[in-house]
């Protein structure tokens, strides 16, 4: 059996979200006990806490919410690419040169891994020329191990809206701390949230060789 690596950061109460966004909660709504055979949870959360899928609707009035997307784009072959230490804007330099025979889905590591419990102010992302770049060479989806394709600062989302103009998708905040260059198989499966603009991801890797 291949090896699974796990690329979802963990979720809990503390887990970092966008200044001023939802906070996962959780609370308990049944407990084990006398008359009570089971316990039950019940938790609250931003669509955009830890690793999720962004769907067009989050940067595109009236485009697809996360449950119209196809879920094919988001398992298969995909090449994990290291542009660290490229910051602040991942130019298409860093990647020339290594597309060739890229499959559909390309995972970008920025970072050298970031504590999910704290907002990485001034994290690194990715310029739009290189979203350009990556589509032409055929991919449909884009991950990063930062919560945006885009800066946190940014008002017009270029990079979002290079990803609309070729009906790309995106993952965001992926852990990639773990993971080596390579080409793997991606399972990355949003939750089928009706008519809401992104969804968590349980987002894992299995090396192909």
């Amino acid at each position: 059996m291949r090896r699974i690596i796990d690329i979802t950061p963990p979720l809990r109460a503390g887990s970092a979200v966008f200044p001023g966004d939802a906070r996962y909660e959780a609370r308990q709504t049944f407990a084990m006990g006398p008359g009570c055979p089971v316990n039950v949870a019940a938790f609250s959360m931003s669509v955009h806490c830890g690793a999720h899928a962004d769907a067009p609707l989050h940067y595109a009035a009236g485009a697809a919410s996360i449950d119209q997307l196809d879920l094919a784009d988001y398992i298969g072959p995909a090449r994990v690419i290291d542009v660290r230490g490229t910051a602040p804007l991942v130019q298409p330099e860093a990647l020339a040169g290594r597309l060739e025979g890229v499959p559909p889905r390309v995972l970008l590591r920025l970072t050298d891994g970031l504590d999910p419990d704290v907002w990485p102010t001034g994290f690194p992302a990715l310029a739009p020329e290189s979203v350009e770049l990556l589509a032409r060479a055929g991919v449909r989806l884009i991950g990063v191990d930062v919560p945006s394709v885009d800066p946190e600062t940014s008002k017009d989302l270029p990079s979002h809206m290079a990803v609309f103009r070729h009906d790309m998708r995106i993952l965001e905040n992926l852990d990639l701390s773990q993971v080596t260059e390579g080409e793997f198989e991606l399972i990355a499966l949003p939750i089928p949230l009706e008519g809401l603009d992104a969804a968590p991801v349980r987002a894992v890797l299995r090396p192909l060789a």
